[in-house]
């Protein structure tokens, strides 16, 4: 143990030095910029992070942030469609965008001295971006395709949609990034502009900058770029805050699939919403001592050991803009049911809630936790991921320097109150793929490539 805890510590000290300056400038305009050193290399990757998302939609327009961020591909005042991404290619960069829950992100990758070229692209569709009919109704094809794909012809993913909408009730949470079909069906050009226009602006946007750059060199092109962009009066979404759950939430899908699949959920806290931010970072280590690698419980004892489960998992993410869920999922071994998937994850909860985690198990835990982090500093592109999204959700960027000595800082008796505390029926959401048979000759449609709704 004492081995472990020593590689523990000198992985954080390694952390340390490995993370570069970062400087924080304001725009006259309410612009947030944020400059993060790394001189490993002659590149940077930039990003724009619009603080809009799924969640941030209401009825009737889900999936609009989505199809939006496809459009910003579809010309400008200045530039024609398809042109953004041709004259990054000409400059030897890479580019894309994604949509999540709570933000969305548009980033490119290019040799330092083209940085210019992204913020000239970017600051003119941050306000010029011409919404044409006919490509809007290429676009948004492009979007129910997507969902057909991505959502609709993949079991588990249709099961995850149909649990978050069940687990949810006033949550915006409960909406799918993708949107429901019947309102991309009836998605209005008009409606695009309204959301462009109330979300795209200066003042609700983040630019992160990392790599071989100079910080105030960098202020003085995001000001010449960028400063003359109009504010927008930017108005807060609505809470939407979950009530209490009342009981135990169960639903089953009967859709053609060659497997069965189980996922339940429980409400839990996160930075954003969290009265102690110790519970938050005790969920962090206990999802670790679930999942955390080969050498995890669920893998180590449901899947190698009693072989009751092909594959098993859990999940948490502390950095959503809104309360979550503490996530489980397992998929039954050939020969083993539903229900004794079911029973072996409970029981896994069970003992946790019992008996306090050994301290050579934490240990191992904590050291896999901070390796990760460790290694991802590696990538200029995840550091400025990082940045972003923490800012996006409305945190402190300066958090992600707290996560090492958080994350050591939890104790076996802390993760014990939080399953105790959050692990319990009253507040779990439970939801069983039960499979149909499949048409004859026929077979799943293929998923696009990545998990995202990226462009």
């Amino acid at each position: 143990m004492r081995v472990v805890l020593t590689v523990v510590l000198l992985i954080g000290s390694q952390l340390a030095l490995a993370r570069g300056a970062v400087h924080e400038y304001q725009l006259d305009n309410g612009m947030k910029l944020i400059v993060k050193e790394d001189h490993r290399a002659p590149v940077v990757v930039t990003q724009v992070w619009y603080k809009v998302g799924a969640s941030y939609e209401h009825d009737g327009i889900t999936g609009i942030s989505h199809v939006l961020e496809h459009m910003m591909f579809k010309g400008t005042k200045n530039h024609e469609a398809g042109e953004f991404s041709r004259i990054i290619a000409e400059n030897g960069g890479k580019e894309n965008a994604f949509t999540s829950r709570d933000y969305t992100a548009y980033f490119q990758r290019l040799e330092k001295s083209r940085l210019p070229v992204s913020f000239e692209l970017e600051a003119d569709r941050m306000r010029n971006l011409q919404l044409d009919e006919s490509e809007f109704a290429k676009e948004r094809k492009v979007v129910m395709e997507e969902r057909r794909l991505r959502t609709e012809d993949k079991p588990t993913s249709l099961t995850y949609e149909q649990f978050q909408a069940t687990a949810f009730t006033s949550s915006s949470y409960r909406n799918p990034t993708i949107g429901w079909m019947d309102d991309l069906e009836n998605l209005q050009l008009d409606d695009l502009q309204v959301w462009y226009e109330r979300w795209y602006a200066p003042n609700n946007a983040v630019l992160v900058v990392v790599g071989d750059v100079q910080p105030d060199a960098v202020f003085r092109q995001a000001k010449q770029h960028f400063g003359p962009l109009k504010p927008e009066q930017i108005r807060a979404p609505k809470p939407r805050i979950e009530p209490p759950q009342p009981g135990q939430r169960r639903i089953t899908v009967s859709v053609p699939a060659e497997v069965p699949y189980l996922l339940m959920g429980f409400k839990v806290p996160v930075l954003g919403t969290a009265g102690d931010i110790r519970e938050v970072y005790a969920l962090e280590v206990l999802s670790g001592i679930l999942d955390g690698g080969d050498s995890a419980r669920l893998t180590r004892e449901l899947v190698r050991g009693s072989q009751v489960a092909s594959s098993a998992g859990a999940g948490y993410d502390l950095y959503d803009r809104q309360a979550s869920l503490f996530l489980i999922e397992g998929t039954p071994a050939n020969g083993q049911s539903i229900e004794a998937v079911e029973q072996a994850l409970h029981e896994q909860i069970r003992r946790l809630q019992e008996k306090p985690v050994e301290a050579g198990e934490l240990a191992r835990v904590k050291a896999q936790v901070v390796a990760s982090d460790v290694f991802e500093q590696d990538s200029i592109y995840y550091q400025a991921m990082q940045i972003g999204r923490l800012e996006s959700v409305g945190l402190d960027w300066s958090l992600m320097d707290e996560y090492v000595e958080r994350v050591n800082a939890v104790t076996a008796e802390q993760v014990q109150a939080v399953a105790r505390k959050y692990l319990v029926a009253q507040q779990q959401t439970l939801a069983v793929l039960d499979p149909l048979p499949q048409a004859p000759g026929k077979k799943p449609r293929p998923a696009t490539p990545g998990g995202g709704h990226g462009h």
